[in-house]
């Protein structure tokens, strides 16, 4: 069944709503903050250099993969491929997400909104566009409190490192998997997600165990894809919802 999508509210109104719906996830997020930090200082790197890079790739994944490859003198072209491929899933969610943003952002609204794009962001912002219009400052409500816990926890990991010492035994590295469990249950619709997930799943540990590197990352997204293009073309040419 296809949802009306319900007219915006003031842009005051629509800010509000956007921190309120980003709250969950700052929460979730805090803790995979401090652990980046932590190991980055264990890394050598200095609160500074945490912050920056915090601030400016803004990629929990790629930064968590750049870590394990840190070096001195850091793999410069290592460290961008490598990114580069965890972060090829971003492809997708933007071609998923311009649509809803065509209209109402403007081109600098767009190409802002998607360089703090997040799995989580995308997620939120995906579940909004099902029952109403997306804005810029329900966007904006989102990612600017994500965007600064992000960086003030890595940044704070960074200057407690040395104190947190391993921050396994806290239980808090399970906080990063957790987080996009929920993620994925709450695009859960049946069979059909199932079959995405387990595809997805199996391609991407497969390669995993066979590649190394994050050349898992891609095989999983394109078998997910791949299956979900087959089941909804089944579902179109059968009629029935195939969920």
């Amino acid at each position: 069944m296809t949802v009306s999508p319900k007219f915006p509210a003031a842009p005051a109104d629509e800010f509000r709503d956007g921190m309120i719906t980003i709250v969950p996830m700052i929460i979730a997020a805090l803790p995979i903050g401090l652990i980046f930090g932590a190991l980055s200082a264990q890394k050598g790197l200095s609160p500074l250099e945490v912050f920056l890079m915090s601030a400016g790739v803004f990629a929990g994944g790629a930064q968590f993969v750049a870590l394990e490859i840190w070096t001195h003198p850091a793999p410069w072209l290592t460290l961008t491929v490598s990114a580069l491929l965890v972060n090829l899933r971003h492809v997708l969610m933007s071609a998923s997400l311009a649509p809803k943003v065509a209209r109402g952002f403007r081109p600098w609204q767009r190409a802002l909104g998607f360089f703090v794009l997040t799995d989580e962001i995308w997620a939120l912002a995906e579940q909004r566009a099902a029952t109403r219009v997306l804005t810029p400052a329900w966007y904006a409500g989102m990612v600017i409190p994500f965007y600064l816990n992000w960086v003030i926890a890595a940044t704070a990991g960074a200057i407690t490192g040395t104190v947190l010492g391993d921050t396994t035994r806290f239980g808090l590295d399970f906080a990063f998997p957790a987080l996009f469990i929920a993620l994925i249950m709450s695009f859960w619709k049946g069979p059909r997600t199932g079959a995405v997930l387990a595809a997805s799943a199996l391609a991407a540990t497969g390669t995993y165990l066979t590649l190394g590197g994050a050349w898992y990352v891609i095989a999983g997204a394109l078998a997910g894809v791949l299956v979900a293009y087959v089941t909804a073309t089944e579902t179109d040419e059968t009629g029935a919802p195939g969920q």
